[in-house]
């Protein structure tokens, strides 16, 4: 599971870098790819839920020291894990409300110089 992680990571940091590059045309032709971001959150999500799920139990006196700090590492891990899904999900989602705003800033733009052109003759 760390490559998706390490994948994960990747697709937020492009994305970030994107979001600073959103004003090039060209930009905006690569976002296709990028809708797998989510399916691919979703399953990590599933997967950090199956590991909750199915995880040992330590309850009172019945595990040992070893076994107790490895389950709080296990839950640490979760956490963390699921806070770069969330920040990944956010990172796209600004993404996607910036790209559609600068679209249509110029579909009003163009239709201003239309109406302008118009006006002249």
């Amino acid at each position: 599971m760390a490559l998706e992680w390490v994948l994960l990571g990747y697709a937020a940091g492009a994305e970030a870098i994107m979001v600073l590059l959103l004003t090039i045309p060209v930009t905006r032709n690569l976002l296709k790819p990028f809708p797998s971001v989510v399916p691919f959150c979703l399953f990590l999500l599933m997967d950090i839920y199956w590991k909750y799920e199915t995880r040992p139990s330590c309850r009172g006196d019945s595990c040992t020291t070893s076994e107790h700090l490895s389950q709080q590492k296990s839950i640490m891990k979760s956490q963390r894990n699921a806070l770069l899904i969330a920040v990944a999900l956010a990172f796209y989602w600004q993404l996607y409300s910036v790209t559609n705003l600068v679209v249509k800033i110029e579909q009003l733009n163009q239709r201003i110089e239309s109406e302008r052109l118009k006006n002249k003759d």
